[in-house]
């Protein structure tokens, strides 16, 4: 079911509703497809694959590199990196 955004902001109490019936709703903004609205029991295809085995999570770095403190600019930088 294609419903645009303003009939899904007047109604989103009954569209929610269908959603929650097991219907998926496509929301489009002038007639394109900008998001999906889908049943929480379904999978997307990302934790499908993540399911099946075939991909893995990226893993989240646990630290930031420490900023470098200078004085000059960013561009003075770079050019003394690059003797």
């Amino acid at each position: 079911m294609d419903i645009g955004v303003r009939e899904l902001r007047d109604g989103l109490s009954r569209h929610l509703a269908r959603v929650g019936e097991g219907h998926t709703i496509t929301v489009t903004d002038h007639g394109k497809p900008v998001a999906r609205i889908v049943p929480i029991g379904e999978l997307t295809s990302l934790e499908r694959l993540i399911a099946e085995g075939r991909i893995t999570p990226g893993q989240r770095r646990k630290s930031r590199p420490k900023p470098v403190k200078t004085s000059g600019a960013v561009s003075d930088l770079v050019r003394e990196q690059r003797r």
